[in-house]
């Protein structure tokens, strides 16, 4: 389990995410993160929930020669 401590950045709040969660989710700075909710909560995730939709929707109406 990790531990997100909230600080201020100017006149918003921002998250400090420990070195090790951000190597083990492969991020960096300037990457995006999307928060979604759930039965169980709110999930974080660097990929985009509603484009890994819209992919999937495509994939699925391709059409075969």
């Amino acid at each position: 389990m990790y531990q997100l401590k909230l600080t201020q950045i100017g006149n918003s709040m921002g998250a400090v995410f420990p070195r090790e969660l951000l190597n083990r989710l492969q991020l960096d700075k300037g990457d995006s993160l999307y928060v979604t909710e759930t039965p169980d909560g709110l999930r974080i995730t660097k990929y985009n929930p509603e484009f890994a939709q819209q992919m999937q929707a495509a994939r699925g109406h391709r059409r075969h020669p």
